[in-house]
């Protein structure tokens, strides 16, 4: 399950840049795919907890979480508009360094010594790979920052679900966090939605199919399950792998290649996730809702 749930993520990554490349507008894209997913999850949820109750103690909690859901959507879709499906999965593994870096913002842990060294291994890797981007403020370039803002955001989602994951089931927390973060997404959606043209080939809605069911809908299931089942650090080991699979669907998939600079990148960001995971075992990120 953990295995699966892992290639249904990064799958995701290279069947949305095919999306964007064959007339799906970014932000209609997001709006209608999430309204449909969480849909699904909704349903699911209900019939399996009951009940959506979150205390008043914990709103704000949620709140936030809701606002950071929003702002991943966003930097996702538009970090793949611009970029290469390839490089923005090679800076989602960014996102263990910004969690741990989080924690000890807001003192929730505290980092030895030797952990900084496999965050500057991993900085220096996301330098690398921006100078493969070339000069100027290109395409790029821009997408390859909007996937940090990606991996950052998706980082602050998982320091501030945390506490709520302690006194509610994750089904509950990501049906009710979903469906608030993705309001927002609706309203800046509009324009978009109102131009989307839907005359799409077989292959686009397939892809559109997937997206809706595999990655923002079974894979919740999966993971969840799973780690009820193994454990957080079993499950750690599998999250790790997804930015690989996410590099190796868009080069058999899409036919994208990568710079030396980049694959140097990439080679130093999963050294430092390593160094990161051995050295301080940070909190696990909760499963990507991208």
């Amino acid at each position: 399950m953990l295995l699966g749930a892992v290639l249904l993520w990064a799958l995701n990554v290279t069947v949305t840049k095919y999306m964007f490349d064959h007339g799906w507008l970014p932000l209609a894209y997001g709006t209608i795919r999430y309204f449909a997913a969480i849909s699904l999850f909704w349903i699911f949820t209900y019939r399996r907890e009951g009940s959506f109750r979150i205390a008043r103690s914990d709103w704000k909690l949620v709140g936030i979480a809701a606002v950071m859901i929003f702002l991943n959507q966003l930097c996702f879709v538009y970090s793949l508009k611009l970029g290469h499906a390839s490089t923005v999965s090679l800076l989602f593994g960014t996102t263990p360094v910004f969690v741990a870096l989080l924690s000890v913002v807001f003192r929730l842990g505290r980092l030895r010594r030797a952990f900084w060294f496999g965050a500057g291994l991993t900085f220096v890797g996301v330098a690398l790979i921006a100078a493969a981007s070339g000069t100027g403020f290109s395409a790029d370039m821009k997408g390859n920052v909007i996937a940090i803002g990606t991996a950052l955001t998706w980082a602050c989602y998982t320091i501030a679900i945390a506490p709520l994951m302690r006194r509610y089931s994750p089904f509950r927390i990501s049906a009710v966090v979903l469906a608030l973060g993705w309001v927002p997404l609706a309203i800046v959606g509009i324009p978009q939605v109102s131009h989307q043209h839907f005359a799409f080939g077989w292959k686009v809605w397939l892809g559109f199919g997937f997206a809706v069911v595999g990655p923002l809908f079974l894979t919740n299931i999966l993971w969840f399950t799973a780690v009820d089942i193994v454990g957080a650090a079993r499950a750690t080991l599998f999250n790790n792998l997804q930015p690989f699979f996410g590099v190796f669907f868009a080069i058999v998939l899409l036919s994208e290649s990568l710079h030396p600079l980049e694959i140097a990148g990439g080679v130093l960001i999963f050294a430092g996730i390593l160094l990161e995971r051995l050295w301080r075992g940070a909190p696990v990120p909760q499963p990507p809702v991208d």
